[in-house]
């Protein structure tokens, strides 16, 4: 099943949805392994070291460092990986509320965390696109 590609469909068709849970983007040395106990909702290795998405509380337990924390939106439509602008419009639409959004990209929807405390107000703007 292959996700829409349509711009103008996408974005009238999602329905923004604010996840469970606090999240916080670390960057740590080593491998995956040494961290998959804390169950980490996304990764991504650089050359810096190895990035984790992990629940705010799992972080502190494990003595993890972060700058700041996040609540997921998931844009709940079913986007082709090959869609063109989903995430620029999205961007751009958190860019006029003063909110950032950091955008992962998986088989099926697009998550975006956004700062804790802007999250309803993040959840208001992409709203728009519905009306």
């Amino acid at each position: 099943m292959s996700g829409m590609t349509d711009l103008a469909l996408l974005l009238t068709s999602m329905s923004p949805k604010l996840m469970d849970g606090e999240f916080v983007f670390c960057t740590v040395q080593g491998e995956y392994e040494q961290y998959a106990q804390l169950n980490p909702l996304a990764t991504f290795r650089e050359s810096e070291g190895l990035t984790l998405v992990v629940n705010k509380e799992a972080a502190m337990a494990a003595g993890l460092t972060f700058e700041a924390c996040f609540k997921q939106i998931t844009l709940t439509v079913h986007s082709s990986l090959e869609a063109v602008g989903l995430t620029a419009a999205v961007a751009a639409k958190l860019t006029e509320f003063n909110i950032s959004a950091n955008v992962i990209a998986a088989y099926y929807h697009d998550h975006v965390f956004v700062p804790t405390d802007k999250a309803q107000l993040a959840l208001t703007a992409l709203a728009e696109f519905n009306q």
